[in-house]
């Protein structure tokens, strides 16, 4: 019964039968054996790379990146199966969203290992070897969002039906505050007037964090750059860490790795402090490896920063910021590059207030993120290219991941405004099978092609995908041109509701609740 949601029922039955001994099982030794079969599978499916022997330095960057890969999985299990040991079968409801979370992130952990290699017969061996880790994979999630609802059902008058109704309750009176509180601009204010009033709202917030250390160029911190104040923070740290950082340009690769949790870096306003770098595809740097700023560790906070990759659009991949860390949030950021911008590679993220910038895919990756209140400029491509705001790459139908654009602008950068005829620009295009991208109560410019959205490859994922849009307004939003994809279609509001940021990314739990140290405007539901 348990396997029956599954894609791949006989993987399932025949791999929880070899570890669940009893004629009757525990639903909850079910579920974590569905997720504890995973690990030999992932052990030995990275492992193949061990056995490759090669002076090729594309394939040993691959194999580099599938080791990082490999430990980054082998969290994600751990922290999934502890969750259900620790909090029992019964708080399951309550904790699958995490746990399909985490599984997410080993399915593209899986499929980015692949990807690194270069086509040919070893990256059809390596493909081949991750299928039975894939499978299993895909079955945990389809198992655990099964036996959630069925949890759900069970306790559906006792306890979990009772905090579902104050829980109810307590999302409209915090509703009501983040109306009060939006810092919704309108569309016709000269730009020059929403950067101040924007810099003032920052300033407002800015005020309620208290630095741990201070960052400055000019040696008026404890540290010169932002590296130097993570490589010296404390191991063990209880709390949020609070990374002040002066205006002016840092030209430094920053990583916030996975023991850095519950970090908060912010700067003087997105004008004035400047993270940059120029590593990118075309010198020879991994497309995975190319970002200015990364991080990993989870619960991490930006605001008032810009994160650029000036390598410029002739050196096409060139990353800006790499996000896999959970329950990430950025605030009045700016992030500028021209091929791949914004790599939202995995878990939960959150962008209030933001710019984006870019031209090929620049917003991509497999994250559950939403961006809310953002301004999405698409700049200048090469002469001989075409522009793609999104390229979401969920790997199977069972992740809850997807890419959320709501109360956004896509319009033109100053330097696409005065020829944008001359180029094509589309929504998105499926970078993986199961691609979603969900736009909604957005204002979308003329210089977007009717037709919406352009295929990555031949027939690829077009039946597959999902591409969903709702009360979006502009030139740009007429959805009568659109493609006609099985997966293209207009959202009825209680569709739109459930990629609200309440619902999508459960963000009442980790910014409302936790509130990160500062008071963060947000929307959590629909606008209207």
């Amino acid at each position: 019964m348990i396997c029956s949601s599954t894609d791949y029922t006989h993987t399932c039955q025949s791999s929880l039968t070899k570890v669940v001994k009893s004629n009757n099982p525990d639903p909850k030794e079910l579920v974590k054996a569905a997720i504890s079969v995973i690990f030999n599978e992932v052990g030995a499916a990275f492992n193949k790379t061990n056995l490759i022997k090669t002076n090729d330095t594309h394939i040993k960057g691959a194999i580099e990146d599938c080791r990082e890969l490999f430990r980054s999985s082998n969290d994600e299990l751990h922290a999934s199966l502890n969750l259900i040991i620790d909090r029992g079968i019964d708080q399951l409801p309550d904790q699958s969203h995490n746990i399909r979370t985490w599984l997410s992130a080993v399915m593209s952990y899986q499929q980015t290992c692949i990807d690194g290699f270069p086509d040919g017969d070893l990256k059809k061996r390596m493909n081949e070897g991750m299928r039975h880790a894939r499978e299993l994979t895909s079955n945990a999630l389809a198992i655990v969002k099964q036996a959630a609802k069925y949890m759900e059902m069970l306790n559906v008058d006792g306890l979990i039906g009772k905090r579902r109704l104050l829980e109810d309750v307590e999302d409209v009176e915090e509703e009501e505050t983040a109306t009060a509180e939006d810092d919704e601009l309108p569309s016709w204010m000269p730009e020059g007037d929403r950067r101040t009033l924007k810099e003032k709202s920052h300033d407002k917030v800015k005020l309620s964090l208290k630095p741990n250390v201070t960052v400055a160029k000019d040696g008026s911190g404890q540290f010169k750059t932002i590296s130097a104040a993570l490589e010296n923070m404390p191991q063990k740290y209880n709390g949020r860490y609070v990374i002040y950082v002066k205006p002016g340009v840092y030209d430094e690769t920053v990583m916030v790795t996975s023991t850095m949790k519950n970090v908060t870096i912010y700067g003087d306003n997105a004008t004035n402090t400047i993270i940059t770098g120029n590593k990118n595809y075309i010198d020879g740097t991994r497309t995975f490896q190319t970002a200015t700023f990364c991080h990993f560790g989870h619960g991490f906070m930006a605001m008032g920063l810009t994160i650029r990759n000036n390598a410029g659009a002739i050196k096409h991949q060139a990353v800006a910021l790499r996000v896999q860390s959970d329950r990430s949030l950025f605030l009045n950021c700016n992030f500028e590059g021209y091929q791949d911008t914004l790599y939202a590679q995995t878990h939960r993220q959150f962008y209030r207030a933001c710019v984006i910038s870019g031209t090929i895919d620049f917003i991509f990756g497999d994250a559950s993120a939403i961006f809310q209140n953002c301004l999405i400029l698409v700049r200048r491509p090469l002469d001989n290219q075409q522009n793609i705001v999104t390229a979401q790459g969920r790997v199977d139908r069972h992740e809850n991941t997807g890419f959320v654009l709501q109360r956004c602008r896509i319009v033109p950068d100053p330097s696409l405004k005065p020829v944008a005829e001359k180029f094509r620009s589309y929504l998105g295009r499926p970078w993986k099978e199961h691609s979603r991208i969900v736009i909604m109560e957005s204002e979308i410019g003329d210089l977007i092609s009717p037709e919406g959205y352009m295929p990555w490859e031949g027939e690829f994922a077009l039946k597959t995908l999902s591409y969903s849009e709702y009360k979006n307004t502009g030139p740009g939003s007429d959805f009568k041109a659109r493609v006609k994809w099985p997966g293209i279609k207009l959202f009825e509001k209680d569709e739109a509701e459930l990629f609200t940021a309440t619902n999508f990314i459960q963000v009442r739990d980790w910014v409302k609740k936790t509130g990160y140290g500062v008071k963060v405007p947000l929307r959590l539901g629909l606008y209207g």
